[in-house]
């Protein structure tokens, strides 16, 4: 995957989204050190916007800052990541139950349209459609909580999460894809039965094996740069 230099859009937008997607597809990996002035050079851009771009990936929690040498991507340790999918589990069992108690007709189909959809893109095998429709359909259970203080709460696990999420993801090829677009389609079958525990259990299973997805691509990588093979 090569950068590629800026369109017409504006500078910083564009090293944003191109930084993005170069540590969602695992280019810039987690731990890698980011060289302000070499990035700068690779983009054809001087180093002020590659320096805004890192603030603002910063803010995402795709970047961390290190003390006087500037940035590398997000990392995260075996604890911290128990840690966020214990609290994820709980608030997201949350919202599910908030959900289910208001859940009309139109906004189940609305819903079951962005599964379906899912589905049609994982067996097309369009990872990243399934990952739009994925944040898409995540966001609108959210909305449809209608809990202000959720949301805020929400938006820094995911901001923490999003780049292991997307490159835990994007190993997915063929059945496995699809498996995962289907895990969507049950856990809104568990909201629509209006069967609280269901609805519980069907959403931790859903967190887990998210979880679980990162734990192997952490794994996986930490091989690789150890040179261990499975």
């Amino acid at each position: 995957m090569s950068l590629q230099p800026p369109p017409t859009a504006t500078v910083v937008d564009h090293i944003v989204d191109e930084l993005r997607r170069a540590i969602y597809g695992q280019r810039f990996k987690p731990g890698d050190r980011l060289i302000e002035r070499q990035l700068a050079a690779d983009l054809g851009v001087s180093h002020i916007p590659v320096r805004e771009a890192f603030a603002r990936l910063t803010e995402e929690g795709l970047l961390e800052r290190l003390p006087r040498r500037g940035c590398r991507v997000a990392t995260i340790t075996t604890k911290e990541l128990d840690e966020f999918a214990s609290v994820r589990e709980l608030l997201e069992q949350f919202v599910a139950v908030r959900v289910q108690r208001q859940l009309t007709p139109e906004r189940e189909a609305e819903l079951r349209a962005i599964t379906d959809q899912m589905v049609a893109a994982a067996v097309a095998g369009d990872t990243a459609e399934v990952l739009r429709l994925d944040e898409r359909f995540h966001g609108r259970l959210w909305a449809l909580a209608d809990h202000k203080l959720l949301t805020e709460l929400a938006g820094q696990l995911r901001s923490r999460l999003n780049g292991f999420l997307y490159a835990a993801t994007m190993s997915l090829e063929g059945a496995e894809l699809e498996a995962h677009a289907r895990t969507h389609v049950e856990l809104l079958d568990a909201i629509a039965s209006r069967r609280v525990g269901q609805a519980k259990t069907a959403t931790a299973k859903h967190i887990r094996t998210a979880m679980d997805r990162i734990r192997h691509t952490l794994d996986a990588a930490a091989s690789d740069e150890s040179g261990v093979t499975t």
